[in-house]
């Protein structure tokens, strides 16, 4: 596990420390929102958890191995949207990537489910594409500086 200091912001960009958001659940806290397990899914593949990821996985849908070996540099996740009725969840989130010099998206509709109080990610419907970032845009990377003066 990739150790994520106390003081940092959590990887999931809710700009809370880690402790205080995605933490307590990689430590078995049941997430109480789709939203909520969403996020501590993208920080569980920031901080190299494969884990964590098979636990919040449905059964009916989990595979029988991960490894994160292969991942990408994560660097950022926006949720486009969310929603719940009842024991039914979905998320609609962007993932932005970098894989050598270039950078990517991955962005997907995931359809979570809750059983005895617990939510499980059950599938997504997923595309990927490559990320342009102009010379004045924000910077991919979250520096939250211009990306001319960051990682171009």
């Amino acid at each position: 596990m990739t150790q994520q200091p106390e003081h940092q912001s959590c990887p999931c960009g809710s700009g809370k420390s880690y402790p205080e958001c995605c933490q307590p659940f990689h430590q078995d806290k049941p997430a109480p929102s789709p939203e909520a397990l969403m996020r501590s899914r993208y920080a569980a593949f920031v901080l190299d958890l494969p884990d964590y990821l098979r636990a919040t996985w449905h059964q009916s849908t989990r595979p029988q191995t991960l490894t994160l070996a292969d991942s990408p540099e994560w660097t950022g996740l926006q949720i486009l949207d969310t929603s719940e009725s009842g024991n039914r969840g979905r998320v609609h989130f962007r993932a932005l990537y970098r894989l050598g010099k270039d950078w990517g998206f991955l962005e997907e509709k995931s359809d979570f489910v809750q059983e005895q109080g617990r939510w499980y990610y059950l599938r997504g419907d997923t595309s990927e594409g490559q990320l342009k970032p102009g010379r004045n845009d924000a910077c991919p990377c979250g520096s939250g500086r211009k990306y001319k003066t960051c990682c171009l």
